[in-house]
């Protein structure tokens, strides 16, 4: 049996065979809707193989798609992987992919928001119904699951808030009600290495490529990786809703997983750093680090997760009025205010207790303070912390 290679390597081989390199180190940049047959036995051939790599037609991808499609299934251990336009279009067409009308989707409660938009508003009119639960429901999840249950999606950590579910107990516990169901998760912060998933009982494991893989905030991509029992029908149904990525966002998320590992490792460390920081300034409440025992299912983390990324939130003292918002938000040097995260620099938004309280309405746990929520890039840790201090000098307190 061939030796399982070190995540640090695997970063730098997946998806790099001579097939997709043509002689050159990284994979060649394929761009083409028609793929051109010799022969009316190549035209047959790229036929019967088009679920299997072979060049049929654009939409089911080129060289360079099936080079990152590669790559990803070798580094979450998944039997196929869809590309997808956005991470939003990964999580949405992952989910249409297995539910119909009359169908029931578990779906957490502390959700990327348009996820959540998504169920309420798309699935709704679909007549597909959606439950919210709180992501540190544990087994009592298994008092949720209906007869119509075809989807439990999950997220690790939480959007904003960072809870961090038992993901194993979750899943062995819906398993055993209804083996069946489909459980898929966003794994986005953990940029889809840092926590196996489907190790854990997943059967896809979806991202916004958009964040870590691509790493440099300048290409949108999502990626779905899928166990065998789940892959051919999230292909296919993908494939007829029209969804694919193009060769160049394919190509830059190639490229970002070459330095993926190193990069994670300087954001843990930078993050990990601040958030301890954080914990000292008595214009904090309390810090949402899933490294940091503060943070709702610290233990879970610490259990499952391999390391941890740049993304993490802190709750302030306070509720900062609409003036000392703009205060605190609009003047700081090396912090931005953008969506999205991932890339090498550093970001920073805020969300009030009003507004976390309508976005989870299954979590009981309730906020007081601002909730900040803070990426931390790869930036001198001593200049990102000096760039916080001056935003808490700007408020009274």
């Amino acid at each position: 049996m061939e030796k399982q290679k070190k995540l640090a390597t695997q970063l730098i081989s997946a998806g790099r065979k001579k097939t997709y390199t043509k002689g050159a180190v990284n994979p060649v940049i394929q761009r083409a809707s028609s793929l051109v047959f010799d022969s009316v036995a190549d035209k047959k051939d790229a036929t019967r193989n088009r679920y299997k790599g072979a060049l049929f037609y654009g939409r089911r991808g080129t060289l360079t798609h099936f080079a990152l499609q590669d790559a990803m299934c070798e580094l979450e251990g998944g039997d196929g992987c869809y590309l997808y336009p956005c991470g939003a279009a990964a999580v949405t067409n992952s989910i249409f992919a297995f539910v119909e009308q009359s169908d029931h989707v578990l779906m957490t409660g502390a959700a990327y928001e348009p996820t959540q938009e998504f169920c309420d508003v798309i699935l709704k009119k679909m007549g597909v119904e959606t439950t919210y639960y709180d992501p540190l429901i544990g087994e009592q999840i298994a008092k949720l699951v209906q007869p119509n249950t075809k989807v439990l999606f999950l997220e690790a950590p939480s959007s904003l808030t960072m809870e961090v579910p038992d993901v194993p107990l979750i899943v062995k516990t819906v398993r055993a009600i209804n083996p069946d169901i489909v459980i898929m998760i966003d794994n986005t912060w953990s940029a889809g290495v840092l926590f196996p998933a489907l190790q854990y009982g997943v059967d896809i494991s979806i991202q916004a490529g958009t964040k870590y893989l691509v790493g440099h905030s300048d290409a949108m991509i999502g990626t779905a990786v899928a166990n065998k029992r789940c892959w051919d029908q999230l292909r296919e149904h993908s494939y007829l809703m029209g969804q694919m990525a193009d060769a160049d966002s394919a190509y830059m998320a190639s490229r970002g997983l070459r330095t993926l590992g190193i990069r994670l490792k300087q954001h843990q460390e930078s993050s990990i750093a601040v958030a301890n920081w954080l914990t000292t300034r008595p214009e904090v409440k309390a810090v949402y680090h899933p490294a940091l025992p503060s943070c709702p299912g610290h233990n879970e983390f610490n259990r499952d997760f391999l390391g941890t990324s740049g993304l993490f939130s802190f709750e302030l003292c306070k509720t900062l009025s609409d003036q000392e918002l703009a205060t605190f938000l609009d003047h700081f040097e090396l912090f931005s205010m953008a969506y999205s995260w991932g890339g090498y620099e550093s970001l920073i938004l805020t969300n009030q207790p009003r507004e976390i309280e309508r976005i989870r309405p299954a979590i009981t746990r309730k906020l007081t303070g601002t909730l900040v929520r803070v990426h931390i890039g790869l930036e001198n840790v001593e200049d990102l912390i000096e760039d916080l201090s001056k935003g808490f000098a700007r408020i009274k307190w």
